[in-house]
């Protein structure tokens, strides 16, 4: 006689993959998976072009491009095998069920099997909603306290500290260029880039005023503190010629770097500070061995801001690009974490939200992400 509790692992098991197959089928439509295989194999053509370094930058282009498309097609196809395997191991179960016994170790396997193929197919949607030009590229983010005093510059650090926590989480590198002290304690502001694919992808759902309710710590009486701290995204974008800067619109001053950075900070006058006069975009570098390295990574960070400034304004995409930029203070949040009387962190944008502050504090940042991503691709 049939084990009803091993039929009902069974029956949940097919229900489950069929589902899982239809989300495979719509993936590689909306992954446009054939396409992309057109273009694999002319990437490797090119690749193969034995004059192909003799353009060494569009070399890079090339087998960087190579690589990822690689790695996404063996990935898509890797969960095909792996749902190939399943209906494998779902046709032996049946068999086993229908000659009287229940083989539990078999149903055991399987249900990992589906498991294991619901977060690869989970990961593919994910990876669906980066489609905008510079979704893949790193990201350089800034952030700068608010209203709120010392408070808002302790936020700021909070701040550098959770999206440092956010980014090892994703296998993601991370390196502080600039970050200014704050009179009492915190930070007025830190300038850091984030590597990875999809880093500026991510990051973009995180730019707008984040706000945080605590007992303040600062505070002899022991109130209630409401702080703020913005942070700004851009893509790190390779110097193709878009921008050209010149010299005399810029001005450049260097000064002893202070706070986080690199074991060589205080003791040289190397840290760069660029403006552009033109526009007013300040960029700052303290985090490189000298002061040349700072400059360079200096000119970097305001070549991809200038050039994000000029697309926005050729093609009026500013709130695709740039955001809309409010007030860094009460009624521009685009998310609040409560710390007291309540245990709480909501975003406004998404409603999305949890009462594990001190996991978001930590870098759990996914969910509001990719809440606030689902959002921006149902509204275009």
């Amino acid at each position: 006689m049939a084990d009803p509790k091993a039929e009902n692992a069974l029956r949940d098991a097919q229900t489950t993959l069929e589902e899982l197959e239809s989300r495979w089928l719509a993936a590689r439509e909306y992954l446009k998976i054939d396409e992309r295989r057109v273009r694999h194999e002319e990437l490797n053509e090119a690749a193969a072009d034995p004059d192909l370094w003799s353009n060494q930058d569009h070399a890079r282009e090339v087998t960087t491009e190579l690589g990822r498309l690689s790695a996404d097609l063996e990935s898509f196809d890797a969960l095909r095998t792996n749902l190939d395997d399943a209906a494998v191991l779902t046709e032996f179960s049946r068999e086993t069920l229908a000659g009287g016994e229940a083989d539990w170790s078999l149903l055991s396997e399987l249900s990992e099997t589906v498991a294991h193929i619901s977060a690869q197919i989970t990961a593919l949607e994910t990876q669906s909603l980066f489609s905008g030009p510079y979704d893949e590229n790193d990201a350089i983010v800034e952030l700068h306290a608010g209203a709120g005093g010392t408070d808002a510059q302790d936020w700021t650090e909070m701040l550098l500290r959770t999206y440092m926590r956010w980014a090892e989480r994703r296998g993601f590198s991370i390196e502080v260029d600039e970050a200014t002290e704050g009179q009492e304690a915190g930070l007025l502001s830190a300038t850091f880039i984030v590597k990875g694919r999809f880093a500026y992808g991510w990051l973009g759902a995180e730019r707008g005023v984040h706000r945080l309710v605590r007992i303040s710590p600062f505070d002899s009486q022991a109130r209630r503190q409401t702080s703020f701290a913005s942070l700004e995204v851009t893509p790190l974008l390779e110097d193709d010629g878009e921008v050209e800067v010149e010299e005399k619109d810029l001005r450049i001053d260097t000064y002893r770097a202070s706070g986080a950075g690199g074991q060589h900070i205080n003791k040289t006058d190397s840290a760069v500070r660029i403006t552009h006069l033109p526009t007013n975009i300040v960029v700052s570098c303290q985090n490189e061995r000298s002061q040349h390295q700072n400059r360079d990574r200096a000119m970097q960070i305001l070549v991809a801001k200038l050039a994000e400034r000029a697309r926005a304004e050729r093609q009026s995409e500013l709130d695709a690009l740039s955001g809309n930029r409010g007030d860094n203070a009460w009624g521009s949040q685009i998310r609040s974490y409560v710390q007291a009387p309540y245990q709480l962190v909501k975003d406004h944008r998404t409603e999305y939200e949890t009462g594990n502050v001190d996991a978001v504090l930590d870098g759990d940042l996914d969910g509001f992400m990719e809440a606030e991503l689902r959002r921006q691709r149902s509204r275009s």
